[in-house]
């Protein structure tokens, strides 16, 4: 639970791994982010294949609150991130493999400034280094570029987990209740008496 942007696309064939992880780790390094830089070359014939071998390519950064920005490739150059080649590397089901190119990041306790940084930074890279680039944002910046929406999104979020928090804090779990009945229960607004 949490503002999240979605990200999906691959690596352009003619474009310098290298030179993305030099690029994203100077900007890391700036803003004082922690990274983790991983493989930095591509072998030379896995592009654009459905197989990859078990290897992580690109680079990570980790801004305060945020959970990290994963630019972050396999061997066929399409945008993964390890926790997915874990899960989702070797299922056959078509169904949870797209889940295996499809990558997220929260930026709730990051802030409006952070979010909106991350994804100039990611509009940069997709004109250099991507393509086909799908971005789903929470926050809709990537799609309008409004800051003053951004910020109104962020305050929504910030409310909804403030009002979620408070009716945890209020409505203990009830002896022999399930988490999801918990959960449930809570989300329907019943209090500790009505179960």
């Amino acid at each position: 639970m949490g503002l999240t942007f979605h990200y999906s696309g691959s690596f352009r064939k003619d474009a310098s791994l290298e030179e993305l992880i030099e690029e994203v780790k100077d900007i890391a390094e700036i803003n004082g982010w922690p990274h983790h830089v991983f493989e930095r070359r591509f072998p030379a014939d896995g592009f654009g294949k459905d197989t990859f071998n078990d290897k992580i390519y690109g680079i990570s950064f980790s801004p305060p609150g945020s959970e990290p920005v994963w630019l972050c490739f396999l061997s066929n150059g399409k945008l993964s991130a390890p926790h997915l080649l874990q899960f989702y590397g070797q299922t056959q089901h078509q169904d949870e493999r797209k889940n295996l190119y499809l990558v997220s990041t929260k930026t709730q306790t990051a802030g409006v400034s952070t979010h909106k940084s991350v994804i100039d930074l990611l509009k940069y890279l997709d004109r250099k280094y991507l393509t086909g680039l799908k971005v789903y944002d929470e926050g809709q910046y990537w799609e309008t570029g409004d800051e003053i929406l951004l910020a109104e999104i962020f305050k929504r979020f910030d409310a909804s987990l403030d009002i979620f928090g408070k009716a945890l804090e209020m409505n203990e779990r009830l002896p022999n209740e399930s988490y999801e009945d918990y959960f449930r229960r809570i989300l329907k607004g019943k209090g500790q008496s009505e179960h």
